[in-house]
């Protein structure tokens, strides 16, 4: 049933009725409380409809963090338009494919990425969005927010119309646009609010891309919902983002796990008060236990959660268990069903899929009101990705005897040597406690006795010399051999997308070192 109640733009109407007088925005340039905030998201939906944006249309937003951000994103929700945030780091020709893609009717971009918004647009095949900048010492979007009268009418939508059209981070190549729907927005803001305990007095900073579901949908949104306010720092700086902390009194942030160790550095360094926070969290990809350790030394508990764009939130790790159960990413979400399935059974239909035993890898997949409407116009992807009412994570863990997954790796990462099943994120999660180790990826490559062997991209830490037999010999005993990788490869650094994933489709093993 379509009403203006599940549209997700109302939460900011409301939150400006019971509460106009509350900060709901902060970000370099400007403070914001609702009923401010209610004026400009109306404002901004005014000028998107004078610009001929109508339900169903795509408004492609290529943005840094900054309140305008989310103004578009809750103006587009209440056309029924769909937002689609564009990641500010891709190169012209990617921002031309997802253009292309997508045929987004507006395009609105950093002022300063005019030179990377004609690049994109001049290599961009079909019919091109109108492109409108924010920014700038003659800002045009605060002009147009100037110009519009409100548009306060709340377009009615089903929990099923589509809100966000976000592309993956592209671990595995092209980036797929997941189409995520209103329904599903506010049950990762429900999930959101019961795991990190969110209500209207916290303060939460929002450091992650808000062009990442990370940043969006686990982080800034859900606070919004709760009516609490969000703090915007537009640039990753360890100690800014202390500062930061101090002077807002934030409650908790986020980040991504390559964060931590500039963080616990500029901790030990700057020495700010740190007494508001409740925590700090951690999602996107492992983050070694010792880095747990060293904050809960410090007197902050950084909690691990997991997810993906398709899902947002699955598990997160509450902090009562942050310590006990350091390395798991905890239990499921309470609104959704998660199953780990061997992965043979994979092939078979849902109803004959076989769940593991404890303590045995398999697939994670999962069902609710969390997960996305389908992939943007491919049809195979969502074939092979949604099963009935199931969606297949591609990632790999195991359920303990309490019921808290651990992640083992990606589905498509195993290979196969001397016929074992080798999870190349076990591997690396040993290594990472090396002490020359800075970090390290793991992939299979071609062997002519073994099928194929482990290959491992290593980062040392500064000063640290790579020697690959103590390596293999490091790892023979903690490791089954067939395990420890048969080559080590020194490279500057991994290729990762902006949470922090290894992208290990742009690592080649053919000239490992030794």
């Amino acid at each position: 049933m379509q009403s203006p109640l599940h549209n997700v733009s109302r939460w900011i109407q409301e939150r400006a009725r019971l509460a106009p007088e509350r900060t709901a925005v902060v970000d370099d340039e400007r403070s914001l409380d609702f009923g401010a905030l209610e004026e400009r998201v109306a404002r901004a939906a005014g000028w998107l409809a004078a610009e001929g944006v109508v339900r169903g249309d795509r408004v492609a937003l290529l943005l840094g963090n900054r309140s305008a951000y989310l103004e578009l994103v809750f103006a587009a929700a209440r056309l029924g338009a769909i937002a689609m945030p564009i990641n500010i780091r891709l190169a012209p020709p990617e921002v031309a494919q997802l253009v292309e893609d997508a045929r987004p009717r507006l395009l609105i971009h950093e002022a300063a990425l005019d030179p990377l918004v004609a690049a994109s647009l001049a290599q961009t095949h079909g019919a091109l969005p109108q492109a409108h900048a924010v920014g700038g010492s003659d800002d045009p979007y605060e002009t147009a927010l100037a110009a519009h009268r409100p548009h306060v009418q709340m377009e009615a939508v089903s929990p099923e119309d589509p809100m966000i059209l976000m592309y993956t981070s592209g671990t595995t190549g092209t980036p797929k646009g997941a189409l995520l729907p209103h329904r599903k927005t506010l049950y990762n803001s429900l999930n959101a609010q019961l795991f990190f305990g969110c209500t209207q007095d916290d303060r939460v900073l929002t450091v992650v891309p808000l062009f990442h579901s990370f940043g969006l949908l686990i982080l800034a949104l859900p606070a919004l919902y709760c009516g609490a306010t969000v703090v915007l720092q537009a640039h990753f700086d360890p100690s800014a983002l202390w500062k930061a902390v101090e002077r807002h009194r934030i409650s908790y942030f986020g980040g991504v796990p390559t964060m931590f160790r500039p963080l616990q550095h500029a901790l030990d360094a700057d020495q700010p008060d740190v007494s508001s926070l409740r925590f700090l969290f951690t999602a996107g990809a492992a983050i070694p236990v010792e880095r747990i350790h060293a904050f809960e030394e410090r007197g902050l508990r950084l909690k691990q959660g997991f997810g993906q764009t398709e899902t947002s939130i699955l598990c997160c790790l509450d902090a009562a268990d942050a310590i006990r159960k350091a390395g798991s990413v905890g239990r499921p979400v309470l609104h959704a069903e998660i199953r780990i399935v061997r992965e043979a059974s994979l092939l078979l239909p849902p109803a004959q899929w076989q769940d593991c035993a404890c303590g045995e890898s398999g697939e994670i997949v999962v069902r609710g009101p969390i997960n996305m409407l389908g992939y943007w116009e491919r049809p195979e992807a969502n074939a092979e990705t949604l099963r009935d009412d199931w969606l297949r994570t591609g990632d790999l863990g195991c359920f303990d005897e309490e019921g808290f997954v651990t992640l083992t790796g990606r589905a498509r990462e195993m290979f196969i040597s001397g016929g074992e099943n080798v999870y190349p994120r076990q591997v690396e999660a040993v290594y990472e406690t090396h002490p020359d180790i800075h970090e390290l990826a793991v992939i299979g490559v071609p062997h002519e006795r073994w099928g194929e062997t482990g290959h491992a991209f290593v980062v040392p830490e500064p000063g640290a010399r790579l020697e690959p037999e103590a390596l293999r010999t490091w790892g023979r005993e903690r490791l089954a051999s067939f395990k420890v990788p048969t080559t080590f490869e020194a490279v500057d650094e991994l290729p990762k997308t902006v949470t922090g994933k290894v992208q290990k489709f742009r690592l080649g093993g053919e000239n490992g070192s030794q």
